[in-house]
């Protein structure tokens, strides 16, 4: 099984696949892993060249390249030739305005709950988590945006330690370090959707735009967490006074680990990732079904978190 995710940095590379092992070279050798065992390509190098063979023998192993630019994913390279099924995809279609808003509810009930265990393991005596717990366990329509307020509130003061921190794509101090994180949660998701295949551009909640997968940003959200919780221990072991975190080889070897950190799942102990394969395959169940209660998120249970 594919588990690898690669991340190349190196300011300027040459990527290439020849004998089923992925290479890279730079100035400081070359690299090479077989292309069976990897999952995800993250390249964040400023200037790599890419090999025609590598794109092919990726789109054979199932394997998705992310391309990214200051960290952030610009261009996701997905396999073509995947599994299709037309019953899946009218299913997608035709799925009723009732059961895609009980398949969200479900998916953010979900990542309320995981964010309120990890506010809970981070700030156990915070006087917040009361509110906090109101709000996740609540069913009002704000529930998500004032769950997630009040989440990255309790974060930002017992993790940045700072009053001014603000959760924005654009924004300062830990922000870069989660929106990479958040990166390989999304390439995950990306292909185990496409592994099973579901096409990610019929999402449940997110808002669909042009050349988007808002069904990938759909059912990452409970696995958000996981990213948080990761970047919690990294900024606690590795403290910085100006609160001015880089996303430098040391933290991207540390985080692209999260996918095989193990958490319960129902009666099973798995890696991150096969808790992700297995939420997307009831999630296709459900969509073929129409029953929803063939859906299941994941939710944290006894398993400590890495943060």
């Amino acid at each position: 099984m594919s588990y690898h995710i690669v991340s190349i940095d190196a300011p300027s590379c040459s990527l290439s696949c020849k004998d089923g092992q992925l290479t890279c070279r730079t100035d400081e050798g070359i690299k090479s892993l077989p292309i069976e065992d990897v999952a995800a390509i993250v390249i964040t190098s400023f200037s790599a060249s890419i090999h025609s063979k590598l794109l092919l023998e990726a789109a054979k192993h199932g394997v998705g390249l992310v391309i990214c630019e200051n960290f952030k994913p610009a261009s996701l390279v997905l396999p073509a030739n995947r599994s299709t099924d037309t019953l899946l995809t009218r299913a997608q279609i035709q799925i009723k305005a009732q059961t895609r808003e009980r398949l969200w509810r479900k998916t953010i009930d979900a990542k309320c709950h995981n964010q309120l265990t990890l506010a809970c393991e981070l700030a156990s005596e915070d006087r917040r988590l009361e509110k906090l717990a109101l709000l996740a366990k609540g069913r009002g329509k704000t529930k998500e945006a004032e769950t997630a307020r009040l989440f990255w509130r309790i974060y930002a003061d017992n993790v940045a330690e700072t009053d001014d921190f603000r959760r924005g794509r654009q924004e300062g101090g830990p922000n870069p370090l989660l929106n990479f994180g958040y990166a390989i949660l999304l390439s995950t998701v990306l292909q185990n959707l496409f592994a099973v295949g579901i096409d990610p551009t019929f999402g449940i909640g997110h808002a669909t735009r042009e050349h988007s997968t808002p069904l990938a940003y759909d059912l990452m959200e409970p696995f958000r967490p996981c990213v948080d919780a990761r970047v919690a221990q990294w900024i606690r072991e590795n403290p910085k006074e100006d609160m001015t975190w880089e996303v430098d080889k040391a933290f991207k070897k540390w985080v692209t680990g999260f996918p095989l950190e193990k958490v319960d799942y129902f009666d099973l102990t798995l890696d991150v990732r096969g808790v992700i394969e297995g939420v997307i395959r009831s999630f296709r169940k459900a969509l073929v079904s129409g029953q929803t209660g063939d859906y299941k998120p994941w939710t944290r249970t006894t398993t400590k978190w890495a943060g």
